[in-house]
């Protein structure tokens, strides 16, 4: 059996694009026999920013004052949640041409040196992690919002490189088409890049494990 974790940091709970994505991407998965979804809404019930500077790193390396018991238990459940996970999935628009402060809470509690990585050492090195990034408009080469998603980039480094995880992106553009000038088009257009997204994260999900 397979475990799939499904982490949704949308803060539109209906109409979002992400959020149909991770649910086609843990449907294909969930469609396989003896596969499961443990799914985290990090909007819903968002994780509290690192509430002490020694949890960013493994007891054994931290120094100082002790984080209260409170804060280091849950940051424990955080990990072992990611830990029991052979493939991670994760949903995120950008705000602000960055990641949603609640998908930043997440990855400061489990981004933890001497425990989740460096990659050499990572329990979680070589696991699948699907990145599903939504972006309103037009990001592309040769667009005015050319490598201005800030967002992929920081999970790519820290689940990819630093934590070791076989990163794949799956990324669908123009999600806010009916808004400006050109709208049909930019309907179009949204339309063809939902259809080839949604495609991707179907075709991934019913493979991975």
């Amino acid at each position: 059996m397979a475990r799939l974790l499904q982490l949704d940091a949308s803060a539109a709970v209906e109409g979002s694009t992400s959020r149909s994505l991770t649910a086609a991407f843990a449907a294909a998965f969930a469609a396989v026999p003896g596969n499961a979804v443990v799914r985290r809404d990090l909007h819903a019930e968002p994780v509290p920013h690192l509430p002490h500077p020694q949890l960013h790193w493994a007891a054994p390396l931290r120094s100082g004052s002790a984080p209260a018991a409170a804060g280091e238990a849950l940051q424990e459940a955080l990990i072992a949640e990611l830990l029991a996970a052979d493939v991670l999935v994760v949903g995120y628009p950008l705000y602000n041409y960055s990641l949603p402060s609640s998908l930043k809470a997440w990855i400061d509690h489990v981004h933890v040196p001497g425990r989740t990585a460096p990659s050499a050492g990572s329990p979680l090195a070589g696991r699948p992690a699907v990145l599903v990034a939504t972006r309103g408009g037009d990001y592309g080469p040769g667009a005015p919002n050319e490598g201005r998603d800030l967002a992929t980039p920081v999970l790519e480094l820290v689940l990819g490189e630093e934590m070791g995880m076989d990163v794949s992106v799956v990324a669908c553009q123009w999600t806010l088409a009916g808004n400006g000038p050109d709208r049909e088009e930019r309907v179009r257009r949204g339309g063809l890049e939902r259809a080839a997204a949604l495609a991707a994260v179907r075709e991934l999900g019913s493979r991975l494990r």
